[in-house]
């Protein structure tokens, strides 16, 4: 198969959303397959210690793929953790002629470079029940769950609990650490974009001041007053569960990006073990709490965050042996 048409799927894959935008991928393509590997030397310690959201970050990665090989003309096929030698090596996805009758929708590839994460307040303009029967659909489609949290009450709770994340962890001294290293000037082409000339000071604050409870204020408000505020889970909590919460994330994420409605993510009542626990009775669901996302319509158009070059994240060989 054409290596560059495999590679152009990777471009693709590589737009899609990572925690700190850490993008935590690296391709390996051959004639036959691509392998979605975790880099481990972009892993979260602090933040994301069993790997779940690095794991998690890797299923978005792999939606695009699959949506992007429908796009081409291929039909993916996709194994997870092929490799017993290796536990790095998530998913090998391998592609044959396209089998017309299982078509994705077109809109979804195209929706890939119109995704971003939307961290300002969003557009006093609800998102209509069609687009969220949609994006529902995604995630039931890929083996999860979605709950749509349209309670005050418990949007207060979950709110409570994001300002209870916040405070847990920014109270520890490694953890802030580890955040300001992700602060980045564009250049880098990762991490949290920072202007540059500000990168030092915002780094030093970060290290230095406990901002939690400023922090989990701000998100509080933001969980409580986003026009949609949703809960994506799994029935398992397996790494393999993960990328199933990834893949059906990114569905749903391209699903409403399509339809003009953004996301960004509350993810401290996952994050953090007792209020995940928290989080699970309070939604009374027979599963597992995985990404807490609050979505709407953008005040105003901003920059995608920036992405590694194709080439800094894909190795390439060949499979082919002589006969």
């Amino acid at each position: 198969m054409n290596a560059d048409k495999l590679l152009s799927l990777v471009r693709l894959a590589t737009l899609a959303p990572s925690s700190h935008n850490t993008q935590p991928w690296v391709f390996r393509v051959t004639d036959r397959y691509i392998d979605v590997v975790a880099d481990p030397t972009r892993s979260l310690p602090e933040n994301d210690p069993s790997g779940r959201e690095l794991t998690i970050s890797c299923g978005c990665a792999l939606m695009n793929l699959r949506i992007a090989a429908q796009h081409a003309g291929l039909q993916p096929e996709v194994e997870y953790f092929p490799d017993f030698g290796d536990p790095t090596v998530l998913a090998r996805i391998e592609f044959s002629a396209r089998d017309t009758s299982s078509d994705d929708d077109p809109s979804l590839v195209e929706a890939i470079t119109k995704r971003w994460t939307y961290r300002r307040p969003f557009a006093d303009r609800a998102v209509p029940d069609l687009i969220v029967r949609g994006m529902v659909q995604e995630v039931t489609r890929e083996g999860g769950w979605l709950v749509i949290v349209s309670d005050q009450s418990q949007r207060s709770d979950i709110g409570r609990l994001v300002a209870e994340g916040a405070a847990a962890q920014w109270s520890r001294r490694g953890w802030r650490r580890e955040l300001a290293r992700w602060m980045r000037p564009r250049a880098a082409r990762d991490g949290l974009v920072t202007p540059t000339v500000a990168v030092p000071l915002t780094r030093f604050v970060i290290r230095s001041f406990n901002l939690g409870r400023r922090i989990g204020a701000q998100d509080k408000q933001l969980a409580e007053q986003a026009p949609l505020l949703a809960v994506l889970g799994t029935y398992g909590d397996a790494a393999a569960d993960w990328l199933v919460a990834g893949q059906a994330l990114q569905r749903l994420l391209l699903r409403a990006a399509g339809l003009g409605v953004q996301a960004s993510f509350l993810n401290q009542p996952v994050q953090v073990g007792p209020l995940r626990e928290q989080l699970e009775r309070l939604l009374a669901v027979a599963g597992f709490p995985q990404i807490v996302l609050r979505l709407g319509y953008p005040n105003e158009q901003i920059a995608a965050a920036p992405r590694r070059s194709v080439g800094d994240v894909t190795s390439v060989r060949t499979t082919r042996t002589s006969g």
